[in-house]
């Protein structure tokens, strides 16, 4: 799954499928564009009521239809002033709530999509793929979708009806009483759109830099945090302090560049508002005085309509250019938004995902196994399992021996389909469990890993994993046949008791004492156990060892082990080396055939032929 941004730019078909989202929330949709249009209509309003008590109210006092004469005039404008005010920020406040709502509404539909297929996709996406890329993805690129609609397309539209608005009342105004004052006032925009080209430019690479920072640091911090003990054990925290000040050094490095962008974009807007304003005053006095001097001049009348008509003009400047202040950053945002989705989408549309087409679902699984001619690779051709074949009898138990890399843990990932084999076939009960739906499968394999996770929450919580089906007798019940029960209730809080995330309160033989107990209680057919007494003590590995003991009765048993004396009891004992079996059979068997397991119990318990370890 590649997580680098796209070179090209997203265009329409992306903002289209963005909006698909959208689709369970049309009602929204359309009432935000429905204000939108109303805060256009209302935008010139006020300027025109300005205008009219200027002229009419201040200056012409031609207010003899309103029975209480010019003062009754300017507090009826006034009142109508007010309520126009209110009712706008009404609607803004609509216009707001509703577009972030929109917003909101969209986030949460697409975060749980991303996240229903990152918990599907095939393990390998997770050893190639940083977590914290994935929670980048998850978290901060959704949450910039969201500005797509709050901060981006939404109020570009009702920016850009507000300024047609403001636009078309100036020309208005300009047609109306024969003045050019509109074409002067926009005389300095030119420099004003060259300004806002730069500048849309100049932070939209800051922001695609911005990005990938955070996805670069919220991949370091979420893995130096997880292995900070083995930081610290190794007193690596200022090699690895320096690693994270540089990476923290670039994200600074691409936020001080957007900054300086908008320090001299803001002014730059301040700067042509000014010099808009400036030319409306300096062309209207010009006017004004240019027509004083012709015959028939010093009319007072067009003298009052000019005061009034600068007086509009100005407020209108001033709405003018507060979206078009804001207008190229919320391009920018909506950009951003748009490559984020992007992203997202490149996780939703990851095709390597474990089908569950199947719905072979049995009332009853013996466990019975067998692979045949399995190969299998990580990575292209680089085969781990080599034309592998076994069969395990319902009930029986199977070790697994061989050294690091030989390939004992392949095996077990494939028997659940955490991964999926380039060739043969793996059966279960005779039925392929290609055949077996997905759910059921998994429901009927328990694993008990030598790393043993356990979430944030309490210790019922952790062994149920929150499957509200699951009694708190039945956990006890179960605690109790491990030999947990006891150590629990001992807890502050008993089963309540909070365990820390990784289960950093407990010891490692705790953990995986409870590992046990979760598995037991799910009652699988088919039991795995990878090297799950390999990094506890003597007393911790006597106690899982009984546990053990307990689990594998009457159960399909596949069990990884370092300690070989922990397997002795196996019925069938197979021997890995570089992904093909070497030796199968039972301990008495193996040990008289003096091979690869013969070797591997010298090694580790330092006898010799003649005094062979029974």
């Amino acid at each position: 799954m590649s997580i680098a941004p796209s070179a090209k730019k997203p265009g329409f078909s992306l903002l289209k499928r963005v909006f698909t989202f959208a689709a369970p929330y049309k009602k929204k949709f359309y009432a935000s564009l429905l204000l939108s249009v109303l805060l256009a209509v209302m935008a010139p309003l006020r300027p025109l009521l300005i205008q009219m008590t200027i002229n009419d109210g201040i200056k012409n006092h031609t207010a003899s239809h309103f029975i209480n004469g010019p003062g009754g005039f300017i507090i009826e404008i006034t009142i109508i002033q007010i309520v126009l005010l209110l009712v706008e920020s009404a609607c803004r406040f609509w216009f707001t709530f509703t577009t972030a709502s929109l917003g909101q509404s969209v986030v949460k539909d697409l975060r749980i999509t991303t996240y229903n297929k990152i918990v599907h996709l095939n393990l390998s996406q997770f050893d190639k793929t940083p977590i914290g890329t994935l929670t980048t993805r998850t978290i901060n690129d959704i949450e910039s979708v969201n500005d797509i609609f709050s901060d981006g397309l939404i109020p570009i539209i009702a920016d850009m009806l507000s300024i047609i608005s403001i636009l078309t009342y100036m020309f208005w105004v300009d047609y109306t009483n024969h003045t050019h004052l509109t074409l002067v006032c926009l005389a300095p925009f030119p420099l004003l759109i060259l300004a806002t080209y730069f500048f849309k430019e100049t932070v939209n690479k800051s922001f695609v830099t911005v990005r990938n920072a955070v996805a670069k640091l919220n991949a370091f911090v979420q893995e130096h945090i997880t292995g900070m003990g083995l930081v610290q054990a190794f007193a690596s925290e200022k090699r690895e302090q320096s690693k994270f000040s540089n990476i923290n050094k670039d994200h600074r490095n691409a936020n001080i560049k957007a900054i300086f962008a908008y320090s001299v974009f803001f002014p730059v807007v301040e700067l042509v508002s000014a010099l808009s304003i400036g030319l409306l005053v300096w062309w209207a006095a010009k006017e004004s005085y240019a027509s004083s001097l012709l015959p028939g001049g010093n009319d007072p009348n067009a003298a009052n309509n000019t005061a009034g008509i600068i007086t509009s003009f100005i407020l209108c400047l001033n709405l003018l250019f507060r979206p078009l202040r804001v207008i190229a950053d919320k391009f920018n945002v909506l950009q951003m938004g748009m490559i984020a989705s992007e992203r997202v989408f490149k996780v939703i549309d990851n095709q390597d995902v474990m089908l569950n087409q199947s719905t072979y679902r049995p009332l009853t699984m013996a466990g019975s196994i067998e692979f045949k001619n399995v190969a299998f690779a990580y990575v292209e051709d680089r085969y781990v399992l080599k034309d592998i074949s076994f069969k395990i009898n319902a009930g029986e138990t199977l070790a697994i021996v061989g050294h690091t890399g030989s390939g004992k843990t392949s095996v077990i990932s494939l028997i659940n389909r955490l991964y999926t084999i380039n060739s043969g076939r793996i059966a279960i009960d005779d039925i392929s469990i290609d055949e077996y739906d997905l759910d059921f499968l998994r429901s009927k394999i328990g694993v008990v890993l030598q790393d043993v996770f356990l979430f944030s929450g309490s210790v019922l919580e952790n062994v149920t994993l929150r499957n509200n089906s699951i009694g708190r007798e039945e956990v006890e019940r179960a605690a109790k046949l491990i030999g947990m029960h006891d150590f629990i209730v001992q807890l502050p809080g008993g089963y309540d008791y909070k365990v820390m995330e990784r289960g950093a309160t407990l010891s490692l033989g705790q953990r995986q004492l409870l590992s046990f107990v979760r598995a037991l209680l799910y009652d699988p057919s088919i039991l795995i156990l990878d090297e799950a007494t390999s990094s506890v003590d003597s007393e911790s590995e006597a106690l899982i060892q009984n546990a053990i003991d307990k689990l594998i009765r009457g159960r399909t048993s596949i069990i990884i082990a370092h300690r070989l004396s922990t397997i002795r009891k196996a019925d069938k004992i197979m021997v890995l080396d570089k992904g093909e079996i070497v030796e199968m059979g039972s301990h008495e068997e193996l040990m008289r055939k003096e091979g690869a397991y013969f070797q591997l119990n010298k090694m580790q318990f330092g006898f010799n032929k003649n005094n062979q370890e029974s």
